[in-house]
């Protein structure tokens, strides 16, 4: 594994705004006064990471210099600049998003973004799944009674709104030796019924994904990409409800990314952790959700398109997805947002239920 080292292109300020400025503070003196054993810049070069700017941060020192900071005014520029500051803190590739490198660390326990965070306002779907099925008998939806059958029946409209918000939080640095961050993180993704007002509009289904992963750094060539990190996660989904309709699963997840100039590429397969039958509500979850996961994103003058490939890796009987998202700015801090989806698994409830999906809005945090 490679040891998180300042990068040669981000030793110079101009390099990331944002990230790293001048300072005349000398690095911290002990392990004990970091919290890990992450090597300081040399003294010599007054390099210093910091932090990511507030609204407000960043203004001209000559702006004002005999007011109160907290009584600085930002106009129209100034807001501007501090909004993309801000933005730029959130990485715009694995080095940046996983803090790889000691220029880019913020420390533990903040929030920082995991998944894509978007809202699509119009999401249509081919095939409603109006009777989910599993093949064990306790969970099928033949036994649903009242509220939970209509909105599951042909009461339900094909056009909802789908969203997902997801976090991370780093709780531990260097974890094995000179390597490895432990993180915690949160995805959840919600269909909600909107456009349905004669049945009160309901949420149809919401997925709870936590998980908690180990992080490395590597530093390796391979076919023009280069391998930043690997990852391995134990991850938990579920939907939050009660039986028949309840769907869930554990998994450990292995993830290596590479990049390539504006490309990165996310390999993903996982082990599901074996349940016993009783209490398996979804015993053929793997034959269509899939065994593993391919993730290519590709950036160019502010667009983003990100290709998910998603396959059971099973000869003769393959499931699975692909997902296209395509985001571009509308604003200095918004981007619309279109998503395609066909295949197995848009939400664990229609985990082995065949559909095609298109959906429009707007983004607010991409893959990178």
């Amino acid at each position: 594994m490679a040891r998180r080292l300042p990068s040669p292109d981000r030793d110079l300020p101009s390099a990331r705004q944002g990230r790293v400025g001048l300072s005349s503070r000398p690095a911290p003196a002990s392990e004990a006064d970091t919290g890990g054993s992450r090597a300081a810049p040399p003294p010599s070069m007054g390099l210093r990471a910091t932090p990511a700017p507030a609204l407000g941060d960043g203004l001209d020192d000559d702006d004002d210099n005999d007011s109160p900071r907290g009584k600085l005014l930002l106009d129209g520029s100034q807001a501007s600049r501090a909004v993309q500051d801000v933005r730029r803190s959130l990485g715009s590739d694995l080095t940046d998003r996983w803090e790889l490198d000691d220029d880019v660390n913020r420390g533990r326990f903040l929030l920082r973004p995991y998944k894509p965070m978007y809202i699509s306002f119009v999401d249509w779907t081919s095939s409603l799944n109006r009777s989910p099925y599993s093949p064990n008998p306790s969970n099928r939806a033949s036994s649903l009674a009242g509220g939970d059958r209509s909105v599951n029946a042909n009461q339900a409209r094909r056009t909802e709104v789908e969203f997902q918000i997801s976090f991370k939080t780093k709780v531990a640095e260097n974890a094995f030796g000179d390597n490895g961050d432990i993180w915690v993180g949160y995805t959840q993704k919600s269909l909600w019924q909107i456009y349905s007002q004669h049945l009160s509009r309901p949420f149809r289904e919401t997925n709870y994904e936590p998980e908690v992963m180990a992080v490395f750094r590597t530093d390796y060539r391979i076919g023009g990409w280069h391998g930043r990190l690997a990852s391995v996660s134990l991850n938990h989904q579920s939907n939050g409800r009660s039986l028949p309709l309840s769907r869930s699963w554990n998994r450990v997840i292995f993830q290596v990314g590479l990049e390539r100039e504006r490309w990165t590429l996310m390999l993903r397969p996982w082990w599901r952790i074996p349940e016993s039958a009783a209490d398996d509500d979804n015993p053929d979850i793997t034959d269509y959700y899939g065994r593993a996961e391919v993730v290519g994103v590709y950036r160019r003058g502010g667009h983003e398109w990100a290709l998910t490939l998603r396959n059971s890796m099973r000869i003769g009987h393959g499931h699975g997805a692909v997902g296209l998202d395509y985001s571009f700015p509308i604003s200095s801090y918004l981007k619309a947002h279109l998503q395609l989806f066909h295949g197995y698994g848009a939400s664990l409830i229609d985990y082995n239920h065949r559909q095609t999906r298109i959906g429009l809005g707007v983004s607010l945090v991409q893959w990178l």
